[in-house]
């Protein structure tokens, strides 16, 4: 039971969660233009702590923003034993959001496909991801936007980079490949912590992934927990690997698409600036300097 005399503190904590969320999604929307006037917003919603925070803060913004935008719920309802199908309409009806529940029998599909005991995410997700673009173009949707957050984002990186041999990761925006969807993550600058945190208090119903029993992947298990002790060890570090994405440079990497490195060439016409620690004297050598002299004159 919370005391009363901390009332006024908690609240005063829990309006500062709020209101960094909000800022940070407002933010992640501005630096992408993830959202423009008159655009419909597909909030693709699972049940998960995630989709219902960024459906939350969407619909939020919507109120405030300089623009015009109309946010729409949908869920893919794939046809889990024991999936509780009237929670999430009885959620968004009583909250006066425009929904849809689309069905589509993945659940079959996957366990078809899949040998037990074996990681069902991929597979799942690459379904999932084909019926909500089919349906965007349905209901005339431009934007697709889904709940992943910065730590999704960072997990992804390190799984790519351990396992697919990549530097990639889930992008703020991004185009589909037929150039018929484009998808939006408005949580890209949210830690999961402060979603976990603010799902805790708005009480939302939260519907877990029973696909495969709660299945964990093991190698994104794993990550989460290299970066959850990296976290707690040095406060900040997700949040720099993921501002790191943001600020590639080609030419300190090893990616020939990207910056010609045989192409590269000295140039000594100019006059150069000095360097640091540039009055240096050789104290032996067994190089005749008439030499080096007549090379440095060619």
């Amino acid at each position: 039971m919370v005391q009363t005399s901390n009332l006024p503190k908690q609240k005063y904590n829990n309006d500062k969660l709020v209101k960094r969320i909000r800022r940070n999604v407002g933010k992640a929307i501005a630096d992408y233009q993830m959202i423009e006037d008159g655009d419909v917003v597909m909030a693709a919603i699972s049940g998960g702590k995630d989709s219902f925070v960024m459906l939350d803060i969407l619909l939020s913004l919507q109120q405030s923003a300089p623009i015009n935008f109309e946010v729409i719920a949908v869920n893919l309802d794939q046809k889990q034993p024991g999936f509780p199908e009237d929670i999430l309409p009885s959620y968004l009806e009583q909250k006066n959001i425009p929904y849809y529940i689309i069905d589509k029998d993945t659940y079959s599909v996957v366990k078809s496909k899949i040998e037990d005991g074996k990681t069902t995410c991929g597979l799942c997700s690459r379904l999932r991801r084909g019926s909500l673009y089919s349906f965007a173009e349905k209901i005339g949707a431009t934007k697709i936007a889904l709940g992943h957050h910065m730590d999704d984002m960072v997990e992804t990186t390190f799984l790519n980079m351990f396992y697919g041999a990549k530097l990639k990761s889930m992008p703020p925006k991004l185009l589909s490949d037929d150039k018929r969807n484009i998808v939006i993550r408005p949580l890209a600058y949210c830690r999961e912590k402060d979603i976990a945190s603010l799902a805790a208090i708005r009480e939302y119903p939260i519907i877990p992934c029973n696909l495969c029993g709660s299945q964990e992947n093991l190698q994104r298990q794993n990550v989460k927990a290299m970066l959850n002790e990296w976290d707690r060890q040095t406060p900040g570090r997700v949040e720099n690997i993921f501002n790191a994405t943001k600020s590639i440079i080609p030419s300190q990497l090893a990616d020939t698409d990207l910056f010609d490195f045989k192409g590269l060439q000295i140039d000594r016409s100019s006059e150069r600036k000095a360097y640091d620690f540039n009055s240096e004297e050789v104290s032996s050598t067994n190089i005749d300097e008439s030499l080096v002299i007549q090379i440095a004159n060619l």
